[in-house]
Formats: structure tokens, C-alpha cells, sequence
């Protein structure tokens, strides 16, 4: 039987560290206030807002390096490419195709998915499914992001600006018949696009208009449809609401407990959200990871980033069950759970 194992891991932020103290320089705020709300100290930003060169598909290329060296494998080996962001470097053509070239792989298919904090998730659901088809034998699951060109760093906008940060991390999910090695056990994905609105990016669209508005009536363009706006309370009641709810669902599929858990890694939204479902599961400290603190929310790359260091820092071993959620705009979201 076909199994999905994680051979390879790797994560890439940039340089530049944006403290709490660095944005109380650019609006009405201090370190205090952001720590209490986010639990957030620092988050990684491009080092200049409008360079062309660090972008998502950039940033996602040099975590892809980092995870197929660590598999042991080529860019010649991967056969598919699934790429999450919400930030791409053009409207379309998406990152995926980009990443392929940078990458030097043959002419295989690269596939975007556009979930938000839950595109990660998504990605590997997606893949898992392609390995267990017998379509596809070594998949690049990428998460990727540079929110720092498009955040309002006024007062209007501090409630979201202060929240995220820049990132990318990647995953090479292989097929193997080894007895021995991991597999994905269960996979749940869910959506509920009533709360659309209540964590989103308007303008530019087909609902609230194209860039020719832009151009001829800027005046009219506000900073409420340009710039991400979010009803924080509202998404933070519906958050600790399905996160239980997609972790029980993934451990029930599996015939698995929470006590049979090693590791668990929330999406990095808020730490209070990640404490709030900690203590409802009654997990101890160690068996939950959370790198908010250091890289803000990275939205699709936040889980992968986060695996990867677990991983890196020794937290996670081989044989260890490792359960990922997210949850996100859209509303959507969903989990992945795995023996490593």
C-alpha cells in the first residue's frame, strides 16, 4: 500500500527583524499593547517594501532548496509542485509555475492554492491524496508570503499591520511502500464563506473593482478595500470554535487520542487562540509548538515554518504523530495528521 511520508523539510525568512518597538516608530502603539493581544515580540520583513527581488515565489524557492537537500532528492526528482500564498508575486500567473523555473525542474505541473491561513493544510491534503492515487511520486508542498508591501502601517491600520509578517516554508511529500515510514493518516478540510467578509482583501476584483479604477478615480479607491481588514473578535470566537472541532475530527478518522499526540502545530495566528485550544485539550507545553513570538503570521507559511524548525531543533523525531490545523479567511479550515 501507497503511503505519504515527509522526506524532506525546510523554511526561509528574511534577514530584517521588525521588533514591536521598530513599529511603535510608525504608529500608535507599543511593545505592551501588541504582546497582550498576539503574543508577537517580533516578525521578519523584506528589508525594503518595494523590492521586486524578495518575493513570495523567491522566498518560497529558497525554502524548496532547503527541503528537497534535506530528502535527499534534485529539483529533477520532484514531479508536482503545490504552492500556497495569498500574496503572489503578479495577479496571475501564480507562484507555482515560477518556483518550477526557478527551481530547474522539468515541465511538471505546479498548482496554486489560494486558502489563506489554511492553504498549507489544503496543499497537503491535495498532495497527500495525488501520492495515494498513485498520480504523482515526490511533491513540493510550498507556503509563502510577503505581507510587508501590503500593510497599512498607519494607525487605521494597526490592528492587523502589527499581526503579520513575511516567510515561506516547504515540505517534499514522497510515496513510499515502506513499512517503516510515515504516513498521512487523516485529512479534513472545511469552509464556511458566509464570514467572507469578515477577513479579507477587497480591491482589486471583479466585485469591487480593477486596477482602470485605480487609475481613474484613485480618490475613490479607500484604505478599507486596498489594505487587509479584519473583525478580530468575531474571527478569534469562530477560531477556538473549529479548532477542536477539525483536531477531533483528524484524531477520530485515525483512531487516535489526544494523548497519543507527540506534537501539535497550530497555524500561528495568535498565540492566545493556540493557548486557548492548548489548555481545552489539556496538552503540556512540550507538545505544543509555537513560533508566533519570532516571525508574527505568516498565513500559509506559518505551519510549515514552524514544522520545519520543530523539526530542526529536535522536538519532532521520526516515528513521532504530529497533528497540523489552521484556521482562516474564508472562513476555512482543517488538518493533517501524520506519523513522521
Amino acid at each position: 500500500m501507497i503511503k505519504s511520508t515527509i522526506k524532506g523539510v525546510g523554511f526561509y525568512v528574511p534577514d530584517n527583524v521588525v521588533t514591536n518597538d521598530d513599529l511603535a516608530k510608525l504608529m500608535t502603539t507599543n511593545d505592551e499593547w501588541i504582546t497582550e493581544r498576539t503574543g508577537i515580540k517580533e516578525r521578519r520583513h523584506r528589508k525594503n517594501r518595494n523590492d521586486s527581488q524578495e518575493t513570495a515565489a523567491y522566498l518560497g524557492f529558497k525554502a524548496a532548496e532547503k527541503a528537497i537537500q534535506n530528502a535527499g532528492l534534485t529539483s529533477k526528482d520532484i514531479d508536482y509542485i503545490v504552492f500556497a500564498t495569498l500574496s503572489p508575486d503578479y495577479y496571475f500567473p501564480g507562484c507555482g509555475v515560477l518556483l518550477q523555473d526557478m527551481l530547474g525542474c522539468d515541465t511538471i505541473g505546479a498548482l496554486d492554492v489560494r486558502n489563506q491561513c489554511s492553504g498549507f493544510v489544503y496543499s497537503m491534503s491535495v498532495a497527500n491524496a495525488f501520492i495515494k492515487s498513485g498520480l504523482y511520486k515526490n511533491i513540493l508542498v510550498v507556503g509563502a508570503e510577503v505581507h510587508s508591501f501590503g500593510l497599512d502601517f498607519s494607525d487605521e491600520g494597526r490592528g492587523v499591520s502589527v499581526i503579520f509578517g513575511d516567510g515561506a516554508g516547504a515540505v517534499v511529500l514522497c510515496a513510499t511502500e515502506d513499512e517503516n515510514a510515515g504516513d498521512i493518516l487523516a485529512v479534513n478540510m472545511h469552509s464556511e464563506g458566509k464570514y467572507a467578509d469578515e477577513l479579507c482583501t477587497q480591491f482589486p476584483g471583479s466585485k469591487f473593482g480593477w486596477s482602470d479604477r485605480m487609475r481613474k478615480e484613485p480618490e475613490n479607491v479607500t484604505n478599507k478595500e486596498v489594505y487587509p481588514i479584519m473583525n478580530g473578535n468575531f474571527v478569534f470566537k469562530h477560531a477556538v470554535t473549529r479548532f477542536p472541532e477539525t483536531m477531533n475530527e483528524a484524531l477520530s478518522k485515525a483512531g487516535k487520542t489526544v494523548e497519543d499526540l507527540d506534537m501539535f502545530i497550530p497555524h500561528q495566528a495568535n498565540l492566545r487562540i493556540a493557548q486557548f485550544v492548548q489548555q481545552k485539550f489539556g496538552l503540556p507545553d512540550e507538545k505544543v509548538f509555537n513560533n508566533i513570538q519570532k516571525y508574527g503570521n505568516t498565513t500559509a507559511a506559518s505551519i510549515p515554518i514552524a514544522l520545519s524548525e520543530a523539526i530542526e531543533l529536535g522536538k519532532i523525531k521520526r516515528g513521532d504523530l504530529v497533528l497540523l490545523s489552521a484556521f482562516g479567511s474564508g472562513f476555512t479550515w482543517g488538518s493533517v495528521l501524520f506519523e513522521y
